[in-house]
């Protein structure tokens, strides 16, 4: 069994397969840190995506497996309380997902930040990203799957090396498979020395420009921007200088903080996610990719649903 890619998809159906007993070999044009998923907040939470049913599922299985992986201190995920807030009135109607937050309510006046008019609070898992695809690798390992930093360049390659093939390249399923409808969403985060912030915050938006900010430990993840057919990988001073005002002024204390890091990544942007079995010169292939900015949220529910169409 060949899967291509080591973001977060790729290890985690790598995971999936090799505990199920498939062998399974992973080879990736970057190593995991390397990856657009390392430079992920991440946050466990609602995916508005399509097929909306589907997502549904995925997202709930998801759900199950991180918040189990709290338990594990070494794995990166944490549960952590904060806001998920707008600038317009949410309504009383939340989407199914958010049901399974038994501490969900909605944010008082004195709760939401200047300029937001409704949000929501609720205990979600939060994912380091470096710790959590370390975690991920070793886990993968530890079940007998074999990494590969060995770029795949073409289907037929990947096919005469395996008879099942599992595609999760992200937005270079675009040249790999030919489809025009995957393109880049440019994300660009800050990281700062974390002040002693212990709540996350985001901001639910459809504008490019939004603030949100995750603490992990003693780093926190500033964001972000959204921007579609952006190929971009440099950080943008410009980019950058938002991000920190608008964090800032939602949490004061992150106010003048010890800049780390700015880091750039490409979220596979598409109508809908495609996961779904093509056959290919003999061989199948099983395409997962698509996810936009919800690839980690609905990582364990798409491996899962990945194994069962290899049949694992």
């Amino acid at each position: 069994m060949l899967v291509i890619g080591a973001g977060v998809q790729g290890l985690t159906s790598g995971i999936v397969l090799a505990e199920a007993g498939v062998p399974v070999r992973i080879r990736t044009a970057e190593r995991p840190r390397d990856t657009t998923s390392a430079v992920a907040g991440a946050m466990w939470g609602p995916a508005m995506l399509r097929p909306a049913d589907r997502v549904l599922r995925w997202v709930t299985r998801s759900y199950a497996e991180f918040t189990a992986l709290c338990r594990d201190s070494a794995s990166g995920v944490h549960l952590a309380p904060g806001r998920m807030a707008a600038r317009f009135d949410l309504g009383d109607v939340v989407p199914p997902e958010a049901h399974l937050l038994d501490d969900l309510r909605k944010c008082t006046p004195d709760e939401l930040p200047e300029g937001f008019v409704s949000g929501y609070h609720a205990t979600v898992p939060l994912i380091d990203m470096p710790k959590y695809l370390d975690h991920l690798v070793d886990r993968f390992r530890a079940a007998g799957g074999e990494l590969v930093v060995s770029p795949v360049p073409t289907l037929g390659e990947a096919v005469a090396e395996a008879r099942v093939v599992v595609n999760c390249t992200g937005v270079g399923a675009r040249e790999l498979v030919g489809d025009p409808a995957v393109h880049p969403v440019r994300g660009q985060h800050v990281v700062v020395a974390n002040p002693g912030v212990q709540e996350y915050f985001i901001e639910l938006t459809t504008d490019s420009e939004f603030t949100g900010y995750m603490p992990h430990g003693d780093r926190v993840v500033l964001g972000g921007v959204a921007v579609e057919h952006d190929w971009n990988l440099v950080p943008s001073r410009t980019v950058s200088e938002g991000i920190l005002r608008r964090c800032a002024e939602v949490e004061p204390k992150l106010d003048g903080a010890e800049v780390r890091d700015e880091i750039v990544g490409l979220r596979p942007g598409r109508e809908q996610v495609r996961l779904e079995v093509e056959h290919f010169e003999g061989s199948r292939i099983v395409h997962d990719y698509g996810h936009a900015g919800c690839g980690v949220a609905l990582s364990w529910g798409c491996a899962f649903e990945v194994a069962d169409l290899v049949g694992a």
